[in-house]
């Protein structure tokens, strides 16, 4: 661009007609809004382009250029004013407010289910006398499995079984480990529930999970017995499901001896039968058992003056009996109008 005061004249005269016919043609606030930043704004190609070469004149010609450059910047912001106040004045309004419409809908948040089943059976269990102990979910393979009397070559310690880490870890496949290190930490008599998630190498389907919350108890004291162990988990499961019918059949776990586990009559289908119990009328909900020796002795106990029971129970499947779920895998759906039934 030259510097002669001739051609800044006429090259600010050129800007000054061009913009004044595009604000003319524009047909839009958008349209005025772009001429403005091309004419006022900081771009190349616009008012600014002029005023950086002030300086450049000489100092008598430079009063009569900058009058100049003030008239043309005031004519050009008031033409684009009154350009888009025109416009927008033409606008076509917008759509009147239908009062009587619904509102947009809110979610509300609620806890999971099984976050919920985990609070009432610990209550129930504090109302008991247990208190909550929690360990480790990378466990070591003693505690998994070498302290609950699994033999060596017991078949929940295959690979397709167990996620197993290195150095001898693992992720622990059920809450038992909790148990060995309490008895090493505190003497009988002890009472307690661990709850915490565990991992099995399982495929999903209705009922299993390869990740699912558990919560296992232990009572140890001098002279406990089966009874005991009968009593306590009736007990709790007409506390958590209402009057219900239970029934306990021989089974056999590594870490209890005698071994049970105790069903509860079906409530998604009332007993008559369906695909989460299995046409039986009847659904696990926990194994249990008297506290083998060897469990005792491992964590260094007198087998000989201390006897205990213990059982094992998944949150989740009780929340599939506590709120009619026909499936376990919608407890892992993140559905929000799944969990908004659950909304208080």
């Amino acid at each position: 661009m030259s510097t002669s005061l001739d051609d800044l004249r006429t090259g600010l005269e050129e800007l000054r007609r061009a913009n004044l016919e595009a604000l003319a043609k524009a047909r839009s606030v958008d349209e005025v809004e772009q001429t403005r930043i091309a004419t006022l704004g900081r771009a190349r190609g616009g008012l600014n382009d002029y005023k950086a070469h002030i300086t450049a004149l000489p100092p008598a010609d430079r009063p009569a250029f900058g009058a100049l450059f003030n008239t043309v910047k005031q004519e050009l912001e008031q033409a684009i004013a009154s350009r888009h106040a025109e416009l927008s004045a033409s606008a076509p309004a917008p759509a009147a407010v239908d009062l009587s419409m619904p509102a947009r809908r809110q979610w509300r948040g609620a806890r999971h289910p099984v976050t919920i089943v985990l609070a009432e059976i610990e209550a129930i269990f504090r109302d008991l006398g247990f208190t909550v102990a929690t360990g480790p979910e990378a466990e070591h393979e003693w505690y998994n499995f070498g302290a609950l009397n699994f033999p060596p070559d017991h078949p929940a310690m295959d690979m397709h079984d167990t996620l197993y880490l290195e150095r001898g870890g693992l992720l622990r496949t059920h809450t038992s480990p909790v148990q060995i290190r309490t008895l090493q930490s505190y003497p009988p008599p002890i009472r307690i529930i661990a709850p915490g998630n565990v991992f099995r190498r399982d495929f999903f389907d209705a009922s299993h999970a390869p990740m699912f919350a558990q919560i296992e108890g232990m009572a140890v004291d001098e002279g406990v017995s089966f009874v005991d162990l009968k009593a306590t988990l009736a007990n709790f499961a007409n506390r958590f499901f209402g009057e219900t019918k239970t029934r306990f059949r021989p089974s056999f776990f590594p870490f209890t001896e005698p071994s049970a586990e105790m069903d509860v009559a079906c409530r998604i289908c009332n007993g008559t039968g369906c695909a989460t119990c299995k046409q039986t009328g009847w659904v696990e909900i926990l194994g249990c058992g008297m506290m083998h020796p060897s469990v005792l002795e491992a964590a260094g106990l007198d087998a000989q003056r201390y006897t205990g029971w213990a059982f094992g129970m998944g949150p989740g499947r009780m929340a599939l009996q506590r709120f009619g779920i026909p499936d376990i895998r919608i407890e892992y759906d993140s559905d929000i109008s799944f969990l908004e039934q659950f909304a208080q």
